[in-house]
């Protein structure tokens, strides 16, 4: 860190390795999955020169081992407003509005991740983040206790929000007010075992949703999983037994491409934890809770609204005629009809690209360069490209598929219970209590996909004029 000041850069690098580290010390079998993910990519890159040449020359391949998400659930709107600005010092901004709802999750979340291109190829570092929907608990009395025991609660020290407020007014921290940022900020998502309420009223939140008791009960958000990029996701599913690791049934997401698209992800089911709850002032009961569980995720790029579409269309048809139960059955009829159905989706780039079912980044080629100094460059797009003046790679997706989250969520609760709420989404809700409009990803990518464009045009251009 150079200079008397952190940048929210340097801050989200450290905040997102101690994260893993308090993670890794809390369950140790996310440690388990780190090594099993690293010698996966190893050698996948070994086996592969040209996918490990195309994420060096992207940017890719140094952000790969330091890739991670976690999620957090909330339960008050004030909580998500100050997460937000707590978030805002690491240079993490709210991106999409996603209701689970539909999937029988009553919450509905945003990402925080840099949106910046460079801050992107630093860090990515995303926490998926949840605000629970008090209003779709059915029960009014167990409603009101609820949103009684939430107000009560606090989930920051009064310390982290007051180095909040100096970056609020000061726009940065020094290096000495960061580290103690990122130790203040940690207490926010550590584990607790202790339960705020007694055994009776977790039990009954705990039938309204298994999530509204995860996210009532207990004195914060404890992070309930941070995620490793792998490159081959498949690979790591596999490996996941011989690790003493049972990984869920099914991959969501897409199918295994030769071009991947979205993401896909997979997890081990959430650990079941002693958890001590309150009696009266001095007895307690002890008991147990469900909420923490390892996530693997690959990542492919990313959609225009176009291909986005038709993927959720493939999905959809799947979903509806093969269901998946709790202990796995119709996992192999699922996966197979997956495959299937999405033999209709381009697997290739050049057809991606064509068909504008995908965002591209694009760059000029030596040869484009030189063919632009002797004044030959041919008028369109798709000429420059044929002609090997213009170069495109993926755009990788950067965010969230709804679906996914609640098929990870609904797995890792072991059960076959469904929910289905008859809410609609309420995103203008969502970014009242937030304080922000989410940023819309699609234009996120759009804009990459155009500066990149109009940056390789004009170093042709400025080639060819060179040489007038």
């Amino acid at each position: 860190m150079a200079g008397r000041h952190a940048n929210s850069d340097d801050i989200r690098d450290l905040f997102s390795q101690a994260m893993s580290d308090m993670y890794r010390a809390e369950v140790p079998q996310y440690g388990t999955l780190l090594e099993l993910v690293a010698e996966v990519n190893a050698e996948t890159l070994r086996n592969s020169p040209k996918l490990c040449a195309s994420l060096e020359q992207s940017g890719e391949l140094d952000r790969l081992s330091v890739e991670r998400h976690g999620a957090i659930r909330l339960g008050t709107a004030r909580e998500l407003f100050d997460i937000r600005r707590l978030f805002a010092v690491m240079g993490m901004h709210p991106v999409g509005y996603y209701d689970l709802s539909v999937a029988g999750v009553p919450v509905h979340s945003t990402a925080f991740r840099p949106i910046a291109e460079e801050a992107l190829r630093r860090n990515p570092f995303r926490v998926f983040t949840s605000l629970l929907r008090l209003e779709l608990i059915e029960d009014s009395a167990l409603r009101a206790e609820a949103a009684s025991i939430l107000a009560a609660r606090r989930i920051f020290t009064p310390r982290v929000l007051d180095f909040v407020r100096v970056f609020e007014t000061e726009g940065a921290l020094t290096h000495s007010e960061a580290e103690a940022f990122v130790r203040e900020a940690l207490e926010t998502f550590r584990w607790h075992s202790e339960a705020t309420v007694d055994l009776s009223a977790y039990r009954k939140l705990h039938r309204a949703h298994r999530l509204v008791a995860d996210i009532v009960s207990f004195k914060g958000p404890h992070i309930n999983h941070l995620t490793p990029r792998a490159l081959d996701i498949d690979a790591v599913q596999a490996g996941m037994p011989g690790r003493g690791i049972v990984p869920k049934a099914v991959i969501e997401g897409p199918p295994r491409r030769q071009c991947p698209v979205l993401l896909r992800q997979t997890s081990f089911k959430a650990l079941e934890e002693p958890i001590i709850f309150r009696r009266c002032a001095d007895e307690t009961t002890a008991g147990t809770h469900t909420a923490r569980f390892g996530e693997i995720e690959q990542r492919g790029v990313a959609l225009t609204a176009k291909g986005r579409c038709l993927y959720d269309q493939l999905l959809a048809s799947v979903r509806r005629d093969v269901q998946i139960g709790a202990a796995g059955s119709n996992a192999s009829s699922y996966e197979t009809d997956l495959l299937e159905r999405f033999s209709s989706f381009p697997d290739d780039w050049a057809q991606l690209r064509s068909r504008g079912r995908a965002f591209f980044r694009y760059s000029a080629t030596a040869a484009g360069l030189a063919s632009g100094r002797r004044g030959a460059l041919p008028p369109t797009l798709d000429e420059l490209i044929e002609k090997g003046f213009l170069q495109f790679e993926p755009i990788v997706y950067e965010d969230f598929l709804p679906v996914s989250a609640a098929g990870i969520f609904q797995s890792n609760l072991g059960t076959e219970e469904q929910r289905n709420y008859e809410a609609q989404s309420n995103r203008a809700q969502f970014e009242l209590d937030l304080g922000v409009a989410v940023c819309d990803e699609l234009e996120l990518y759009a804009r990459a996909e155009k500066t990149s464009l109009v940056g390789a045009l004009k170093q042709l251009e400025s080639a060819k004029t060179a040489s007038a």
